[in-house]
């Protein structure tokens, strides 16, 4: 791995200040797997269901929690090129996302970044309540660059 676990708990759930408010807890980092948690409690909307804003940054942070434990942040960075959220149904549980990218999909964005000084790859994920209805998809397009 990169860095060290706790760190990357640090940088994805503490770093910027508005996730840190929301409450995102990372319950699983590893290299290629990443599951985040978003609570219902304080990410509530004006029906009582989870603010689409939450599920949003939700979509968008595995991308950043993912990098961080799959590439050398020393060599690379990551950038959100493009984020497309599809609400499916209300969420009124917490909400979990996971993310995954395999070894072989890691060394070829990797190389291209080496051999080209960047690479784009796609994050296709799925939001799950608590009793694992899809409520938003999210296809999110990433840019690793070379430091």
């Amino acid at each position: 791995m990169p860095m060290p676990v706790e760190l990357i708990r640090q940088l994805t759930e503490e770093q910027i200040a508005f996730v840190h408010r929301s409450g995102l807890k990372a319950e699983v980092l590893e290299p290629g797997h990443i599951r985040l948690r978003m609570p219902l409690e304080g990410n509530q909307n004006h029906i009582g269901t989870m603010y689409a804003g939450a599920l949003f940054t939700l979509a968008e942070i595995p991308g950043g929690a993912l990098f961080l434990t799959s590439f050398d942040s020393r060599r690379f960075y990551p950038i959100v090129k493009e984020m497309n959220l599809r609400f499916r149904r209300p969420a009124s549980s917490d909400v979990h996302v996971e993310a995954r990218l395999d070894a072989e999909e890691v060394a070829r964005i990797q190389e291209q970044a080496v051999a080209e000084g960047k690479a784009e790859y796609v994050l296709e994920l799925a939001l799950l309540d608590e009793a694992g209805e899809v409520v938003a998809q999210s296809q999110g397009l990433y840019l690793l660059r070379a430091r």
